[in-house]
This record gives C-alpha cells, structure tokens and sequence, in this order.
C-alpha cells in the first residue's frame, strides 16, 4: 500500500483584537500569563500542536501552524472560550482568522506593534516573546512556527531600526512624565492611581515608576487584570468599587479602562478636590473614547491631558507619524514576501536532494562501466540522465493537453531557447 502524503502545515491566526470585539468580552477571555500553559494543554488536547496564545489589553490570538489551519482555528477559539467559560455564541462576529500570507503578515505587523491601538507600542515585543517562551516550554513550536516567528522578530527589528514608529508612544510617555514633575516637583513624593489596564496607560504608568513616582496603585473592574498589572509593574492593587475613595490619594490620576463609558466625572473629581484642600491633581486620560468627562477640565486645580494633548507636547504633526508607519507597513510587506519566498524555495529541497542522489548513482555507474575512459563516461552519463525524461516528454507530447505548459517548465528550468540551443540570455 502506498504511504499517504503527508500535508503541507500552514500558518493561521485567529482571536479577537480591539477593533473586532467589545472590550467587555476581551476581558472575560483575557488570560493570566500563570495560566497560559493551561490554555496551551487545551490547545494540544483539541488537536493544535503548533501555537501560541498572546494575551494583552488589546488582543487575544494564537497564532499557530497547521496542515488544516480553518479546522486548528475553529478548535482554538473553542478552547479559548471553554477556559474563559464562554459560550461559543458570545464570540460570533467578534472573532477573526487568518490563513497563509495573511496569517504571516498578521503576525509580523504584531511583533511590530503596528496592529495596536498604539501604533509603535514598544510592550508588544516582549508580550510576543513571552507567549513564545511559554509555547516553547510546551513543545509547541515545532512544524516550522519557530521559523516563523524568528521571521516576525526580524520585521519587527528593522521597523524599530529603520523608522521612527516606536518613539511615538515613549515620547507621549515622557512628555507624561515631564508634565507630572512641572506640576508636582519631585515625583517620589507624589501618588498615583491607574484606573483600567490599557496598554498606553500601563506605558506611561512604568514610565512615571522609572521616572520616579513615590508609589502607584491600579484598580480595575476585573480584579483579576488589576493583580496582574500590579505585578507587572510591581505596584499595589486598589478596589475599582471604592474608586472615589482612591482619588483622594492620586496626585497624578492615569484612566486606560476604554468602557465607553465616562468613569470619572465632575461630581466625584469636586469631591476628591474638597478632601485633597484643593491640592492639584494631573489627570491622563489614555482611552479612545474618554473615560474622563470633559468637563472635568474646567475645575480649578484638575489638569487634563488627553492622547492628543500629549501627542502635541511630545511631536510634530500627524503627518510625520503617518509616514514613520507607512514605512513601517512596507518593510513588514517586505519582509513577509522575503518568507514565503524563502518557505517555497525550501519546499523544493526534497526533490532536490532526491535529484541529486539520482544524479550520483547514474555518476557512479558511468564511472564503474567506462573505467578510466573519460569520454566514454561522460556520453553513459549523458545518455542515461536523458533516456527517463526523454521518455516522458514524448509521452506528454503525445498524450497530455498540459504539454506547452510542462515544455515551457523544462526550458526555463534548464535556460534552453527554441531551436534546441542553450539560451545565453
């Protein structure tokens, strides 16, 4: 019985990201990075061998490889939402999957931080890498994904080295920070409190806590993603339920929730005013749309800065940023056509290396038969590497609708123009 040829794997992706999906139900499916080799076991138990899951404030995905990648996809999300306790219904119309060249370029524009909220966040990377080491520590990245996702590190190094996409969000960072010490001085005697786990307020939260800041709080309705940032940037946990209670200790106040809905208004900032005797309070509101009511702006001694706000103090116009990220996004374009040229080549490698054998037993038997007469070595050489395809094309010739096809294979595999002579072009 002839042995079954084994399928070609293929990449995918498949998850939820900010742009498909409501933030409630990335929240509800948001996993720990402790429990991400429990997702990666039920990953291996559904049938996906190859892949990583990647968990931030923007996304979910795995991003795997497979020989039926529509099928491994299916089975992700599936296993995603039974660890969430999910219904499968819940994710319809939220999710999206990827296949091929649109699954390779998805993960490159992602280790390149250029399918964030924040184009250029520099966090990615290593939450990337993260996902890798753990999948790595599971045996989850044979089957060539390692290959691939030594690719996507590779797009993201030349987009960080060759345009300016990754300083857009560390200077909103740093501007953050300089207007925090502008008003209150030496920042170990100021507090801070970070309202949501957004990844543009967890960026200038570590920059304020590198800069100096005294001492950082992080609530969140989940508590689960308040632990979880707290340990990250090795700060204190707060109830989201007492929220009024904690602005009256935030000196600086960080709002990265992203509800849609205003969590800080203008009754609850006068009162945290009246306890705090008026002291000021900087307010950063990183989320599109607003957390803050606008009209918190308008109190005395409340300092609002939005993303746009910070983004003037910190650049020059949008049109330069525009065209940091167009760069970014050719270079990726770039660097995913260089891989799948580089993975067709090497599936060629096979029949090459059984050519080759070929080749050098055909050798070796011209060389035993013709002894030391070179000449006629070379025509039993000749003539026995010829006979087997000479036979084939005249059969094709004679019998197959797809010789013009295959005749001009063979004359660009072996550069011979019409006539029978070589082709020096």
């Amino acid at each position: 019985m002839a042995a079954t040829k084994r399928k070609a794997l293929r990449p995918f992706v498949v998850g939820l990201n900010h742009r498909s999906s409501a933030l409630g139900l990335r929240d509800q499916l948001f996993v720990e990075e402790p429990q991400i080799p429990a997702v990666l076991g039920r990953l291996r138990l559904a049938g996906v061998a190859h892949a990583l899951v990647l968990s931030t404030c923007d996304r979910i995905e795995v991003q795997g490889i497979d020989d039926d990648p529509e099928t491994a996809a299916a089975r992700a999300v599936a296993a995603i939402a039974q660890h969430a306790g999910v219904d499968d219904a819940a994710l319809a119309g939220q999710t999206y999957t990827l296949v091929d060249a649109d699954a390779v370029r998805q993960m490159f524009r992602v280790a390149a931080a250029l399918d964030s909220m924040i184009i250029g966040e520099p966090q990615v990377l290593g939450q990337v890498k993260v996902g890798h080491r753990m999948a790595a520590d599971a045996g989850m990245t044979g089957g060539g994904l390692e290959a691939l996702i030594q690719a996507a590190y590779g797009a993201a190094k030349r987009v960080r080295n060759e345009t300016a996409v990754g300083e857009r969000p560390v200077g909103i960072a740093a501007a953050a920070a300089r207007l925090a010490r502008d008003l209150h001085g030496d920042l170990a005697r100021v507090s801070g409190l970070l309202v949501g786990a957004g990844e543009m307020g967890e960026l200038v939260a570590a920059q304020l806590l590198a800069d100096g800041l005294g001492h950082l709080t992080v609530a969140h309705p989940n508590e689960a993603r308040a632990e979880a940032l707290a340990r990250t940037l090795d700060c204190h946990v707060g109830d989201f339920d007492e929220l009024e209670r904690l602005l009256d200790e935030a000196d600086v106040l960080l709002t990265a929730l992203g509800s849609r809905r205003r969590v800080v208004d203008v009754d609850m900032m006068l009162v945290a005013l009246h306890r705090r005797r008026k002291k000021p309070v900087f307010l950063i509101d990183t989320s599109l749309p607003g957390d803050v009511e606008p009209a918190v702006n308008r109190l005395d001694e409340v300092f609002l800065y939005d993303l746009g706000d910070l983004e003037r103090v910190a650049m020059e116009g949008r049109a330069t940023r525009e065209q940091e990220a167009a760069g970014a996004h050719a270079i990726v374009d770039e660097e995913v056509e260089a891989f799948l040229r580089g993975r067709g080549e090497r599936a060629a490698v096979p029949a090459l290396n059984a050519l080759r054998d070929h080749v050098e037993s055909l050798r070796a038997e011209a060389l035993a038969e013709a002894g030391d007469d070179a000449a006629r070595a070379t025509q039993l050489l000749v003539n026995r590497l010829l006979h087997a395809p000479a036979q084939a094309m005249r059969r094709a010739a004679a019998e197959d609708s797809e010789w013009p096809k295959a005749e001009a294979l063979i004359r660009r595999l072996f550069g011979l123009a019409r006539g029978g002579k070589e082709d020096d072009r």
